[in-house]
């Protein structure tokens, strides 16, 4: 009998886990839902380049979200609180992203927006973001940025400390300090398709080429581990122990030559010169077959 009412009970947890996970996919599609607001923030991302974003859901986030679209404006847009502006939304989003229709995790929604992620309407006259704003490559830029960082978000939960939102603010900072450059729009344009190739790399957003195993100067126990990622510009990841290096490919003349901050990768014909350290020497390292 005990046995008979054990079984009952694990039979009953299964169904009711069964039952819960059918109710949230079916909430997916239940227009103006929990599920459903996360299912559009999730397709169109609305935090900025700078790791900030508006509450899921508010009136701020659909505003955001019309913004994201392209529509923002347009007097057909149904009242924010009605079911019929979640309709809109959702044709809207579902059209451009067939792939939304599956509820894919990151979309490859192409957005239609005339400025940068942010708000053009508080930055400084004069300053970066006001020249980002008026130049329609580099919003594009921006707004590139933003949907690669939103994806590296998502992929940082099991960061111990937000690292990621961290640096991100030091970029920002760093991007700013374009004004003294004598060439601001090249610096800028520089400094987001580094950061794009950056986060992209880190957080595998983009298919790898590799790993593959180095020797170095003969001993086994002295190893470069390298995957290859193809970005703009391209990258690569190189690990020596507990350091982990991310490096650019530079113009070289024979062979794919790559710089990080303190280290080089240089490979021709499956040997490769490597420094790993500021003022440390070259190694000779070859490719494992």
């Amino acid at each position: 009998m005990v046995r008979w009412i054990a079984a009952f009970i694990i039979f009953a947890a299964v169904c009711a886990q069964a039952s819960d996970d059918h109710q949230a996919s079916m909430e997916a599609g239940i227009l103006c839902s929990d599920t459903w607001y996360r299912f559009i923030d999730d397709t169109v991302a609305t935090s900025d380049s700078q790791g900030h974003g508006p509450d899921v859901g508010s009136d701020e986030w659909k505003s955001v979200i019309e913004f994201k679209v392209g529509i923002r404006g347009d007097p057909n847009i149904p009242d924010r609180d009605s079911e019929a502006w979640c309709r809109f939304i959702d044709q809207i989003v579902r059209e451009r992203d067939p792939a939304s229709s599956q509820n894919v995790g990151v979309s490859n929604l192409t957005v239609i927006a005339a400025g940068p992620s942010y708000n053009c309407d508080n930055v400084e006259v004069n300053s970066i973001e006001e020249m980002i704003c008026k130049d329609a490559e580099l919003s594009a830029l921006d707004r590139k940025l933003s949907i690669i960082y939103s994806a590296a978000s998502k992929k940082a939960t099991d960061e111990h400390s937000p690292v990621l939102n961290a640096e991100q603010r030091g970029w920002i900072k760093g991007r700013n300090e374009c004004w003294k450059a004598d060439d601001k729009r090249a610096c800028v344009q520089d400094q987001y398709q580094l950061r794009i190739a950056e986060l992209q790399a880190r957080y595998r957003l983009v298919q790898g080429n590799g790993p593959f195993r180095f020797i170095c100067d003969q001993n086994p126990a002295n190893e470069v581990i390298v995957t290859f990622f193809q970005t703009e510009p391209p990258t690569l990841i190189a690990e020596r122990g507990d350091n982990v290096s991310l490096m650019y490919l530079q113009p070289s003349g024979s062979g794919a030559k790559y710089q990080g901050r303190n280290e080089t990768f240089w490979e021709h014909q499956g040997e490769a010169s490597i420094t790993w350290g500021y003022g440390e020497p070259q190694m000779r390292c070859n490719k494992e077959p």
